[in-house]
């Protein structure tokens, strides 16, 4: 499926939904009409019964930052925040893979995805500060929680970047690699148990024990697929889940 124009295209692979920014006339810089396309990607991942998602960008980059032309910088944002929220209700775990750079709104994108793969030399970072802006504070929580509070003082008040080397000696990027490397990690997520993967992804994203958290959890160990993940421990193969 392709949308937006192509700016954004999304595809199956596998099991795997791959979700990739076409704009790299525009260093993939987002703007509103990519923002709607992402939205309409995550919902066709989520009703294709996609068990993991790879999120990366054609071109030099993974993503600029935001392209506010023509439009409200209000306008922008709300849509925005709406599209990285998103990301981490899909039951199924995201993997983010950057290369070249991921500025501002890029940042953004790693921050709400579950799991980041940067090649080694990519530049991290937010220029906020240069530019006038802020960061609407859901997302400066998200950075806080995903790059450490150190790292995010340290973008955020001093538009520092950092490059993906640095990031990964303290688990804020998980692995250092390309994108074939990230697609196959997403191939192996998808692999495990859905009904863990959606109830764990809850769990890390809930302040407080809550009612969601606690049904996933019962959900999952009363699931066909508990009884054959032990199954096939005891009989040394790999399992098969069903998402049951």
């Amino acid at each position: 499926m392709t949308s937006g124009e192509r700016s954004v295209v999304s595809e199956m692979n596998g099991e795997v939904a791959v979700l990739t920014l076409a704009r790299p006339e525009k260093r993939n810089a987002l703007d509103v009409s990519m923002l709607e396309s992402i939205r309409v990607a995550q919902r066709a991942a989520e009703s294709s019964g996609a068990r993991a998602m790879l999120l990366c960008g054609q071109g030099p980059v993974f993503c600029a930052g935001a392209d506010l032309s023509g439009v409200r910088e209000s306008d922008f944002h709300q849509v925005l925040n709406e599209v990285l929220v998103a990301f981490t209700e899909l039951p199924f775990p995201v993997v983010a893979h950057a290369h070249g750079s991921a500025l501002g709104a890029g940042v953004q994108l790693l921050a709400v995805s579950d799991l980041r793969v940067a090649t080694r030399e990519c530049v991290i970072g937010v220029p906020a500060a240069r530019l006038g802006l802020v960061v609407h504070h859901w997302t400066v929580q998200r950075l806080v929680r995903e790059f450490t509070p150190s790292v995010a003082r340290a973008m955020l008040l001093a538009a520092e970047t950092y490059d993906a080397s640095r990031l990964h000696s303290i688990g804020a990027v998980h692995r250092i690699g390309d994108f074939e490397s990230a697609l196959q990690w997403a191939h192996e997520l998808s692999r495990m148990a859905p009904l863990s993967m959606r109830g764990h992804k809850l769990a890390l994203d809930a302040e407080l024990l809550n009612d969601a958290v606690r049904d996933s959890r019962l959900a999952a160990l009363d699931s066909d697929d508990a009884a054959e993940g032990r199954l096939a421990f005891s009989e040394k193969r790999v399992p098969r889940f069903s998402g049951r």
